[in-house]
C-alpha cells in the first residue's frame, strides 16, 4: 500500500508555548519552555479524504478526495494509523508544533500576523467573513519553512496526547506529555471556520476523543 507523502524534520530546540507580546495568548500556552525534538517524519499534508476512503470507502460521499479528511474521531485517526501498518501514528503535540513553527518563532510562521492568503480561516478578528466557508485542497495555500501544508487552518488536527491545561511540567523532549485529563486529547491548528488567533502556532484545545466534527481531521507521523 502506497503511504501519503511524509516530510522528514529536523532534530533541533524549541521553546513551546506563547511567543513575544502575543495579545492572544493564554495560560493554556504558558509557561514557555524549551524542549528537545529528535527528528521524524511528518506528512506532508493532512489525510485526505481519498487516503481515508482506503479505510472506509464511505466516508463523506460526494465531496472531493483532495481535501482534507474531516468527521474522525481521534479513536478514528489511532484505527486509521493501525490500519497502515507498524509504525504509523499521530504526532505529539510538542512535535506538532515543533514541525508547525519550522525554526520560527512569531506567532504564525510566516510571521507575527496572518491574512486570506496564508490559510484557510473564516472570519477576521472584527467577525467580517473573509475566507472560503468551507475546507480548501490540501496544498492550497503556501507552505512553511519546512514544506509542510495546511499546518494553519483548513482543519483542527488531532495530537497523540491527552490534555494537560498548561504547559507546566512538560518534559524536556516533544515525546508525547504522559498524563493528563483521560479521554480528552488535544487538537491544534485551527480550522476553515475560525478566527486568526486560533490559528497561533502555539493555540491549543481539546474535544472527547470519541468526538467527530466537520472540521476535525489529522495528519500521520513516523519515527526516522
Amino acid at each position: 500500500m502506497i503511504g501519503p507523502e511524509m516530510v522528514a524534520v529536523p532534530s533541533g530546540m524549541i521553546q513551546i508555548g506563547e511567543t513575544g507580546q502575543d495579545k492572544f495568548a493564554n495560560d493554556t500556552e504558558r509557561p514557555r519552555t524549551q524542549v528537545r525534538c529528535e527528528g521524524f517524519l511528518l506528512g506532508r499534508g493532512p489525510v485526505t479524504i481519498g487516503e481515508y476512503r482506503m479505510f472506509q470507502p464511505a466516508h463523506e460521499a460526494g465531496l472531493p478526495d483532495d481535501w482534507p479528511v474531516a468527521g474522525v474521531s481521534w479513536v478514528d485517526a489511532v484505527s486509521y494509523c493501525r490500519w497502515r501498518g507498524e509504525g504509523w501514528r499521530l504526532p505529539s503535540e510538542a512535535e506538532w508544533e515543533y514541525a508547525c513553527r519550522g525554526g520560527t518563532s512569531s506567532a504564525y510562521y510566516h510571521g507575527d500576523s496572518i491574512s486570506p492568503q496564508d490559510a484557510n480561516y473564516r472570519y477576521h478578528e472584527d467577525g467580517s467573513k473573509v475566507g472560503p466557508g468551507q475546507r480548501t485542497p490540501v496544498g492550497s495555500y503556501p507552505p512553511n519553512p519546512y514544506g509542510l501544508f495546511d499546518m494553519l487552518g483548513n482543519v483542527n488536527e488531532w495530537t497523540a496526547d491527552l490534555w494537560h491545561p498548561s504547559h507546566a511540567g512538560r518534559p524536556a523532549t516533544t515525546g508525547v506529555f504522559a498524563g493528563g485529563r483521560g479521554g480528552h486529547r488535544v487538537l491544534r491548528g485551527g480550522s476553515w471556520d475560525y478566527l486568526p488567533r486560533l490559528l497561533r502556532c502555539c493555540w491549543r484545545d481539546w474535544l472527547p476523543e470519541s468526538t467527530r466534527r466537520d472540521n476535525v481531521g489529522f495528519r500521520l507521523a513516523r519515527d526516522l
